[in-house]
């Protein structure tokens, strides 16, 4: 960081009046704070990691009160660091304002590999940090051990079952799949079929996987009730509003079987449930469409029965399918897997959490393991006329929305963008970062810079606070 950059960022938080999620203060006249453990750890492992601004005092309405000296503050700072697994290593800025004296430690994230980074004093499992907006929360189990799953490569799909577990599959299915997988892989077509079915890990050591369980079994649910989906709509926009009998739901069901019937059956409810709209274009034409389109809907809740945890840690939680008046949720026990980021959906191609069911599904129903079922769900909102889907991934729930045209609270597409790029506009009278352009407009990081920063930054009506520096982290949007 320059030290400009670091003036800037000062000023930024002072505006503000608050801390954010990759910037943490600490007031450091007296001294080095003693316990940085927490959001050494956090920042760490967060993509991009954090600053450390020391010289501002929170409780004092973000005054600069300077450091008690430069260079001892560094030197406890860098000691702190070392005692992190892995070890931390720190680059620091100092600023004069007001001839007071700041210092920044820019805390890097580390690669996926490598994390979680935690607190050798208390070790793994207590020192383990995350950043939740402005505040440092420890890493649940679940969380901690996410990490590992992807670092050793644990594949939980391919698991054996409990003893004494009801196994029993259906051998038709089985025989079918088989055929298919022969016609679909010549070079497997000469393998003896119990062969076949340990490589694509449905039996192992003789045995039934979870995959098998999951994809032939008799009733899965009998083994492990969750792994199913519930599915409920509201008669209004949040769950605990009532309809006009005082009912709660609409409809509710619990949603079971193999993975897919519980395909089949979640499309049946869903379809159920959906409203028919009816289009008038500019000239007068007609047409009927489905309140939310059928094949981004169907590739939603097929991408969570693929990707969702099939872990120990998951065994309570069922996939949840929640229709509101305005929107459907949708959401699935695991977040992003990989190094895949929410920013990189449909643009990469990305890890594969459960790779045996994704392939294995690819013969049973001609699913797409190609990783074009983000860009299908978008593309299928935007020929519909409605809003960017919504995706969120929090704390190991991954969680899809799709709004519809209802806007007694919600404004439709074609309404919300022209006012959202007026609001913009008015926002950013006073400079404003990506993360609150993002926040601001409640839209995808992606989304909200590509389409409705972007052109509005082509149009000359914004400007860039360093323009020469476009992906700077300091970087910021200003009216012109």
């Amino acid at each position: 960081m320059l030290t400009e950059d670091l003036i800037s960022l000062i000023d930024r938080i002072r505006k503000c009046q608050c801390e954010m999620q990759n910037i943490e203060v600490k007031a450091a006249e007296q001294g080095c704070p003693t316990r940085l453990f927490d959001t050494i750890s956090s920042f760490s492992n967060q993509d991009g990691g954090g600053v450390i601004v020391f010289g501002l005092s929170e409780s004092s309405g973000y005054k600069i009160g300077g450091v008690y000296n430069a260079q001892d503050l560094q030197k406890k700072v860098t000691e702190q660091c070392k005692q992190m697994e892995p070890v931390v290593r720190p680059l620091f800025t100092i600023a004069d304002i007001d001839g007071m004296t700041i210092v920044s430690a820019e805390i890097p994230g580390v690669d996926i590999n490598s994390r979680p980074v935690f607190y050798k004093g208390v070790g793994r499992l207590k020192g383990s940090y995350i950043r939740v907006g402005e505040s440092d929360e420890q890493m649940s189990e679940y969380e901690i051990y996410s990490y590992e799953v992807y670092k050793k490569k644990i594949h939980d799909e391919l698991r054996l079952l409990p003893e004494n577990a009801f196994t029993d599959v259906n051998k038709d299915e089985i025989t079918l799949f088989l055929a298919k997988l022969k016609i679909k892989k010549p070079n497997l077509s000469s393998l003896p079929d119990d062969k076949n079915l340990v490589l694509s890990g449905i039996y192992k050591d003789r045995k039934l996987t979870l995959t098998g369980l999951m994809l032939f079994g008799i009733y899965p649910q009998a083994v492990f009730p969750q792994y199913s989906i519930t599915a409920v709509v509201v008669p209004g926009y949040h769950i605990g509003e009532t309809g006009i009998s005082d009912e709660r739901f609409i409809d509710n069901r619990r949603i079971e079987g193999t993975i897919p019937q519980m395909l089949e059956g979640a499309m049946n409810f869903i379809s159920r449930n959906m409203r028919d709209m009816t289009i008038i274009d500019n000239n007068g034409k007609r047409a009927d469409r489905s309140e939310y389109p059928v094949k981004a809907v169907r590739e939603i809740i097929l991408n969570a029965l693929i990707h969702r945890d099939y872990s120990v840690n998951t065994e309570t939680s069922p996939i949840r399918i929640m229709m509101f008046k305005n929107r459907l949720e949708v959401e699935n026990p695991g977040g992003l897997y990989g190094r895949i980021t929410l920013d990189d959906l449909g643009k990469v191609g990305a890890d594969t959490r459960n790779p045996f069911i994704a392939s294995n599904l690819e013969i049973m129903i001609d699913t797409e393991n190609r990783f074009s079922g983000i860009p299908t769900i978008r593309d299928e909102m935007q020929k519909a006329g409605l809003i960017e889907p919504l995706f969120e991934n929090k704390r190991g729930v991954f969680k899809v929305t799709l709004f519809n045209d209802a806007d007694d609270n919600y404004d439709s597409k074609r309404k919300r963008l022209p006012k959202t790029a007026d609001n913009i506009l008015e926002f950013c009278r006073t400079p404003r970062t990506r993360e609150e352009l993002k926040k601001y407009t409640g839209y995808s990081r992606y989304y909200t810079m590509s389409r409705i920063i972007q052109p509005l930054l082509n149009d000359g009506r914004l400007k860039m606070t360093v323009p020469n520096k476009p992906k700077s982290l300091y970087q910021k949007y200003i009216k012109a």
